[in-house]
């Protein structure tokens, strides 16, 4: 399907992806059996996959702080709002790109391109971020992804009978974030048994679980009987983890979190931003595989 706000791609035999150009939020992921994993929004969260840019999470009282002048950014930034320009529609590929202008830059001071590209192979779902500086000085900006995944994975499994199995050994402990959504400074005991977290309800009562760092650069999402969903990433040295009261849990590689509580300094010096020199350009990608 193909219009001027939505976008389907499809594999030969594999998976196929719906893309909207509001947000270039992905907004449909079915295996090649035509089965949904992706949470198809609703009154408990009106989205299915927002793009985290050019923040992740909350800055202390919306405050960012650069060049001696104060620009209010709310949380996980403004892409998520806004609409991309398609750059490329296919049958198995598509693009978008969203670039600075007068009402990013009242709020985020620096120029940016924001490129987002779509590919479906077999079972695979791939998407490649490249965000380039066009300005004169320096981008300081994070990105993180936010797709929210049927839980259960099919009706009448039970949430508990789910897990996510890391790629690797996670022994550290994980950040705790405030009622106020900054990270506080007491770390939080992981949940995780061995490479295994158990999931239930009741982990996501005190927000997101943050992994940072995270060592693993894959997990697998499944439950007995149901689709299995891995995710792999590169270039995102966080995760976090979250659900609300509702039928999803969102798998989210991040670079860059919220702010450290207490923190004022200027957004530069930030914990966790990229830093893009006039000219250059970053790159960071994200597979799932859905069968």
């Amino acid at each position: 399907m193909t219009g001027s706000d939505r976008h389907t791609i499809r594999a030969a035999g594999g998976v196929s992806a719906s893309i909207k150009a509001q947000g270039a939020e992905l907004c449909s992921l079915r295996t090649a059996a035509g089965e949904e994993v992706l949470w198809q929004a609703g009154p408990a969260w009106p989205k299915h996959a927002p793009v985290l840019f050019p923040i992740v999470g909350r800055l202390a009282d919306d405050r960012l702080r650069q060049a001696g002048q104060d620009y209010r950014l709310s949380k996980h930034g403004f892409a998520r709002d806004r609409r991309f320009r398609w750059l490329s529609r296919e049958d198995a590929a598509c693009a978008l790109v969203l670039e600075d202008d007068a009402e990013t830059r009242a709020v985020f001071p620096f120029a940016f391109r924001l490129e987002i590209h779509w590919q479906v192979s077999g079972d695979t779902l791939s998407t490649r971020y490249h965000i380039a500086n066009p300005g004169a000085v320096p981008l300081f900006c994070a990105l993180g992804a936010h797709p929210a995944f049927r839980w259960p994975l099919r009706d009448g499994v039970a949430k508990t009978d789910h897990s996510i199995t890391f790629g690797a050994d996670e022994p550290g402990a994980l950040r705790r974030v405030q009622p106020d959504g900054l990270i506080g400074p007491t770390p939080k005991p992981s949940p995780l048994r061995g490479r295994v977290l158990a999931l239930d309800p009741a982990l996501f009562a005190d927000d997101a679980l943050v992994w940072d760092p995270v060592a693993s650069r894959s997990l697998r999402y499944s439950a007995p009987g149901c689709p299995v969903v891995e995710m792999s990433w590169e270039g995102f040295p966080q995760l976090g983890i979250w659900s609300k009261p509702a039928d999803f849990v969102c798998l989210e590689p991040w670079h860059g979190t919220a702010d450290p509580a207490g923190f004022t300094g200027a957004f530069r010096d930030k914990p966790g931003l990229m830093r893009i020199e006039p000219g250059a350009g970053r790159d960071l990608s994200i597979r799932v595989q859905a069968a």
